[in-house]
Order: structure tokens, then C-alpha cells, then sequence
């Protein structure tokens, strides 16, 4: 239905500009990015309906705002408990240990340049790349302090390798989820963006090695060890997530019913370890599952929630057809994609990629995967267009900066536009 020119789509396009705009703020400002997304959100349901109504569809907008429940439900479901293992491995000491160990190689700032890549780049797949951001971030900090180039060029590859990396893994970035929940691609058809993936991240980490510092940073003893039952858990998480593959290829239920699934595995491992833990006074091994759920950002989740609605608000008015029109069938799917890609720089990946999925424009596979790759990894082309960038500005704050991110954006893209051209001719089948 298109109410683009009703005063209600009118409205609703405004509201929406102004809470993209305060999210934008959201360190200025000092607020929550989910507040201002979860008011508009509301305000601008309010309007779909009334606009449905002035034209007497006032059930069409209670059957899509239906169908967006539907697909928000199933993805903060998985998100949940994907998020609670993390918490229970970050908890268990598991993340402190891979620290403590890579602390002490001993090895140059190069060799330190490219193992934090290396490591970031299949971690990422399966854990977020804010996580993974995070985690290979510590290693950054505590050994390049002497050395302000170092980190700086340490987190922008992290952060170049962390996003390629959750690219082509289903699970491994909330847009491969989008795409995989909403059956656009097999689970197994996102492992073809692995070469792309590989590329983008490789070419600016060639382009960074000559400007990294010779020698070693001084050297330094960091002991952790695991909790009992980390390994246990590590294992019950492999475990969900092959459960959840399992739901969607085999029994064509929502992947999140097989997460919920893995969330009980992590419960009854619990139930154990408190037992086993209380019968032989160590506390160590004690271990409250629901602690870690209450741990989840719920910030996130709740943004989620908020630009979700609002970009299917602006769907339900007809904003995004109109778009659609003028990138997929003006400009054609490829360059439409790219310039996407380009876009998730600046703006959130994630309403880009839903937006994307509610216009759903007829597309190969091979497109459908270069939008993909594309809102995956645009986002490193600035150090604000992904959550790793800005996590990251935070923990290393004076050395990674956006100006020091922005002086090799250019490798960035260079990297971006090699992943392209390389899925474009190893993937060309698919197209």
C-alpha cells in the first residue's frame, strides 16, 4: 500500500529520521540507543494504523505488524541464548585463558598483527564480532602500551577481520541470521562468501603490515585458568548450534526452536556443576545459568526490537517499495547491493539488511548472497559503521580513533571491492 504522500507516511518518515538521528548521537547525548528507537517504534505503528483505517485496511495493518512480531520473536530467541553462552564461556574464564596464552608467545608486533587476524577471523564465525572484537581487543591493549601505532592498526584488523569473518557463517552476524531465518539461502550456501570473506579482510592487512612497528613489546606474565566445566560448555554451545541447523534443514522448524533446545543443555550442565560443586565444597565450580541470562544486553536486543518495527513501519506505508524500485530496478541488483554495502558504513547494518529482506526484490542466489558479504562488511570501512568499531574506540580509547581508522579506510575498501570481484567470479554460478 503506498501512504508515502498521506500526511500519516509523512509523519512516520519524520519520526523515523529523528530517532535514527538521536541514535547517532547516542555518545553525545548520553542515551541508550534503544529508547529513542523503541518510542518511534510505537509512534510510528500508531500511524500505520490510523493510515490504514483512513482507507479502510485497518485489518491489512494488524496482519503485518503480526508478521513482524513473528520474525522479531524468532530472532531475539536465538539471539538470547546465543548471547547467554558467550556469557557463560566469558564467565567460565574461557576468553581470560586465550588471553593469558597468546600474552605470553613472546612474538613481534607484526607476527602479533597478523595472529590476532588469524584468530579473529574464524572466531567471529561463530561468536559475534563484537565479542570477538572485544576479546582479541584485551590481547591488542595489554601488549602493544608501548607502542600507539601498533594498536591502532591492531583494532582496525580486528575489526576488518572480525565483521569478514561472521559474514559467511549463518550465525556468525545478526544480518547472515536475518538472511538464513528468513530462508533466502541454505545454511550451507553461506560458506561460499568464505573466499570473499578471506579476501576482504587479508588485502588491507597486507596493505597495514609495512606501517606496523618493528620489534617486540616488552614481555609479560598473565596466568588464567578455567573454571570447572568450561570445556563442558564449550562443547553443549557446538552442540546448540548443530541443533538449531538441525531444526531448520531437517525438520523445517524455526532454528530458535533448536537454541531453546541448547539453552536447556546449558541448564541441566548447571543443575550438575552446582551439585557436583556443593558436594565438594568449590565453589568454582558453581555456576548460575540464570545469572548469565540476566547478563544479556538487553540494550541491544531491545534496539533490535525498535528499528525492526520502525523499518517495517516504513514498509507498511510503501517507503521501502518505493526504494526498491529506484536501487533494484533502476540501478539493477549488483550495484543496488554494493551501494547497500556502502551505506552500512554510516547507517546500521541491521536495518539496511531488514529493509532489504521487506523489499524483497527477485534476486539469484549469488545476489542474495552479495548483499550479504556486502552489509556484512561495509561496515568496516568506518570505525562507527560496525558495533565492533565503536566497542572497540571505547576499550582503546586515545589509540584506535575514528581519524585513525579513517587514514587507512581507503585499504578498507580496497579490501571491500576485492571480495566483490572475487565472489563475483568464483561464486559466478550462482549469479
Amino acid at each position: 500500500m503506498d501512504l508515502t504522500t498521506h500526511w500519516s507516511g509523512l509523519a512516520v518518515l519524520f519520526i523515523f529520521v529523528a530517532a535514527y538521528f538521536l541514535v547517532i548521537c547516542e555518545e553525545a547525548i548520553e542515551m541508550r540507543k534503544s529508547k529513542p528507537v523503541l518510542v518511534a517504534a510505537g509512534l510510528i505503528w500508531a500511524l500505520v494504523a490510523i493510515g490504514y483505517q483512513s482507507v479502510g485496511a485497518g485489518e491489512a495493518a494488524h496482519e503485518a505488524v503480526n508478521q513482524i512480531i513473528l520474525e522479531y520473536g524468532e530472532l531475539l530467541l536465538f539471539l538470547l541464548v546465543a548471547i547467554t553462552y558467550v556469557n557463560t564461556l566469558e564467565e567460565r574464564r574461557v576468553f581470560d585463558v586465550l588471553r593469558a596464552r597468546l600474552v605470553v608467545l613472546g612474538l613481534g608486533y607484526r607476527s602479533l598483527f597478523w595472529l590476532t587476524g588469524a584468530i579473529a577471523f574464524p572466531l567471529s564465525a561463530v561468536l559475534d564480532n563484537l565479542t570477538t572484537a572485544l576479546v582479541m581487543g584485551a590481547v591488542v591493549l595489554a601488549l602493544g602500551m608501548g607502542s600507539r601505532a601498533f594498536i591502532a592498526l591492531g583494532c582496525i584488523n580486528i575489526v576488518v577481520a572480525a565483521n569478514a569473518g561472521g559474514a559467511f557463517s549463518p550465525f556468525g552476524d545478526i544480518t547472515t541470521l536475518m538472511v538464513w531465518q528468513a530462508g533466502k539461502l541454505h545454511f550451507w550456501e553461506f560458506f561460499d562468501l568464505f573466499l570473499p570473506s578471506l579476501v576482504n579482510w587479508l588485502v588491507p592487512a597486507a596493505l597495514m603490515h609495512m606501517a606496523l612497528p618493528a620489534g617486540k613489546p616488552e614481555p609479560r606474565q598473565e596466568r588464567a585458568r578455567l573454571k570447572p566445566g568450561a570445556l563442558g560448555v564449550m562443547l553443549l554451545f557446538a552442540a546448540t548450534i548443530a541443533t538449531a541447523v538441525a531444526f531448520k534443514n531437517f525438520l523445517y522448524l524455526p532454528p530458535a526452536i533448536g537454541m531453546m533446545l541448547g539453552l536447556g543443555y546449558l541448564q541441566i550442565w548447571a543443575y550438575y556443576l552446582n551439585r557436583k560443586g556443593k558436594r565438594q565444597d568449590d565453589s568454582d565450580m558453581l555456576l548460575d545459568s540464570f545469572k548469565e541470562i540476566q547478563r544479556v544486553e538487553f540494550d541491544t536486543l531491545l534496539f533490535f526490537f525498535g528499528i525492526i518495527f520502525a523499518v517495517g513501519g516504513l514498509g507498511a506505508m510503501g517507503y521501502l517499495a518505493v526504494t526498491s524500485e529506484i536501487l533494484y530496478q533502476g540501478l539493477g541488483p549488483t550495484t543496488a547491493n554494493i551501494v547497500i554495502g556502502a551505506l552500512s558504513a554510516i547507517v546500521d547494518n541491521i536495518p539496511l539488511m531488514f529493509a532489504v529482506l521487506k523489499m524483497d526484490p527477485a534476486m539469484s542466489d549469488g545476489q542474495w548472497l552479495l548483499a550479504t558479504l556486502t552489509c556484512g562488511v561495509g561496515g568496516s570501512i568506518l570505525s562507527i559503521g560496525s558495533a565492533a568499531g565503536v566497542a572497540l574506540m571505547g576499550q582503546a580509547r586515545g589509540s584506535y580513533t575514528f581519524f585513525a581508522h579513517l587514514k587507512w579506510s581507503w585499504a578498507v575498501a580496497a579490501g571491500y571491492a576485492a571480495s566483490i570481484l572475487v565472489h563475483r567470479f568464483v561464486n559466478a554460478g550462482l549469479f
